[in-house]
């Protein structure tokens, strides 16, 4: 049976990497804002910023990208809000994967942020005693 921290780190990468293969599907063939494909395909590159440092349990990576991945959250809410038809949808999707992603990551690196702050704790009170 795989660890709390295992499912969530394949969690972040499952919806990392399945939130990019919507972006460019959405934009290529199912739902493209000009027929043939639209330029908005290229939101999908700033997505590879990240995706090295998640792949390798990068934790300062995947903090950043925590953040990063809530633009993504606000394209998805304006385009589910504002378009009609087809793209609804998408949009919606956008918003449950970069929502996973987020909490997949947070509940991953949280255990790391504590014990890194009780090993900070322990030094100050180590070097006081001195």
């Amino acid at each position: 049976m795989p660890s709390a921290s295992s499912t969530l780190y394949r969690g972040a990468v499952a919806s990392l990497l399945m939130l990019m293969a919507l972006l460019l599907a959405w934009e290529l063939w199912l739902a493209p804002l000009r027929p043939g494909g639209s330029w908005l395909v290229l939101k999908v590159v700033p997505l590879l910023l990240p995706l090295r440092g998640v792949l390798k349990r990068d934790l300062y990576t995947m903090q950043w990208s925590s953040m990063f991945i809530f633009l993504y959250f606000t394209e998805g809410v304006v385009r589910a809000s504002s378009d009609s038809g087809a793209s609804v949808p998408y949009a919606c999707a956008e918003v449950v994967l970069s929502v996973s992603f987020f909490l997949c990551v947070i509940f991953y690196v949280r255990p790391y942020k504590r014990a890194f702050k009780a090993s900070l704790k322990a030094q100050q009170q180590k070097e006081l005693s001195v």
